[in-house]
């Protein structure tokens, strides 16, 4: 419970005004009901709420009074006129650089002449999320298999990080064990396990609101499409001559033999759709919902301090219900994510009776 209020809390911090994001100390006075006003357009909840859900070129930190704390990440384009390399800030505020642009509809680089999207490679926020993550998993994995390697396993529980992992890599393997059998199960455990660490683990760093959480990484379509692309060629280049036989000549009556094949495929081309949709939509709209409470408080300012404070009350107290909804939801999407996975390559591995 004191972990979701900090989430909530420091979630509530990060966001800054819409008002604060867009005055500066060159600003006219405004007369207050102008103000009010003023205020009340600035609201803008949708973009507030897609500027943190999407993909960025820089990462914004934190806002500490009237100050953003912004990382510039690098752009790396391929355009008409060649390689460009040069860091984000360059292109603040819908400003050019060598030609380039980015886009305020949809938030990509294109060039400047000819509208056209360059070939981009660039470091986004979504991609340095990546990194990040990956390279924590990489450090979790290799701190936990120093541990097994120093101690005796069969005779001292584990501690520290290893307490940690080893009852979900052991989640894991039985499940593996138990969906695609004893004989195959080991060969497919590794990347069950894989799938598994990486999507909680991005689930959870999404939760955070501080750096180097916050990035939508599993709430964007192309990487848990990546991930469901990496499930459907290991069901399908992997499959046994009976996993085939029954697409393609299944024991039906004759009548159903051209019909049978076709729905065979069409299923097997909608298991990563669902996997695809399922992670994605479900992360998605937790973030969604989380930060629309948050902005409530913003939308009820302008109705004075009472309404607002009453309302904010209500905000942080359905923040912290929906952060411990938004955890098990973590969980949960990648728990179904590599259940489903490990049922479609056991039904792959399957052998003729």
């Amino acid at each position: 419970m004191i972990w979701s209020l900090l989430i909530s809390l420091l979630l509530f911090w990060q966001i800054p005004s819409p008002a604060a994001q867009v005055r500066n100390d060159t600003d006219p006075v405004i007369p207050s009901e102008a103000k009010e006003s003023q205020q009340e357009e600035e609201v803008d909840v949708a973009g507030i709420i897609f500027e943190h859900i999407g993909d960025e070129y820089e990462w914004h930190i934190l806002t500490w009074g009237d100050k953003h704390v912004v990382l510039h990440l690098p752009v790396i384009v391929h355009s008409s006129t060649g390689w460009h390399v040069f860091s984000s800030k360059h292109l603040e505020h819908g400003e050019s650089y060598e030609g380039l642009v980015i886009d305020p509809e949809k938030g990509k680089i294109v060039e400047v002449d000819s509208g056209k999207r360059p070939f981009d490679i660039s470091i986004t926020k979504n991609v340095l999320s990546l990194m990040i993550s990956s390279l924590l998993l990489l450090v979790i994995i290799l701190c936990t298999a120093r541990w097994y390697k120093k101690h005796d396993v069969l005779n001292e529980a584990p501690t520290g990080i290893a307490a940690l992992v080893e009852p979900l890599v052991m989640m894991v393997h039985d499940m593996a064990r138990e969906n695609i059998g004893e004989e195959d199960y080991r060969k497919y455990s590794p990347y069950l396990c894989m799938a598994f660490l990486f999507i909680l683990l991005n689930n959870f760093m999404g939760i955070l609101p501080f750096f180097p959480g916050g990035a939508n990484l599993t709430g964007n379509i192309a990487i848990t499409l990546v991930l469901a692309l990496c499930t459907f060629f290991t069901v399908n280049l992997t499959g046994t001559r009976h996993y085939y036989k029954e697409i393609f000549n299944p024991d039906v009556p004759l009548f159903l033999k051209p019909i049978m094949p076709v729905i065979e495929v069409f299923s097997a081309l909608m298991k990563p759709v669902s996997l695809t949709i399922r992670l994605f939509a479900n992360m998605l709209a937790g973030h969604i919902m989380i930060l629309s409470v948050v902005c409530v408080i913003f939308i009820m300012a302008k109705y004075g301090p009472v309404l607002t404070g009453s309302m904010s009350v209500v905000s942080v107290l359905f923040g912290l219900f929906l952060d411990a909804l938004e955890c098990l939801v973590a969980f949960i999407q990648a728990y179904v994510f590599t259940t489903l996975s490990s049922i479609y390559i056991g039904l792959a591995r399957a052998h003729g009776e």
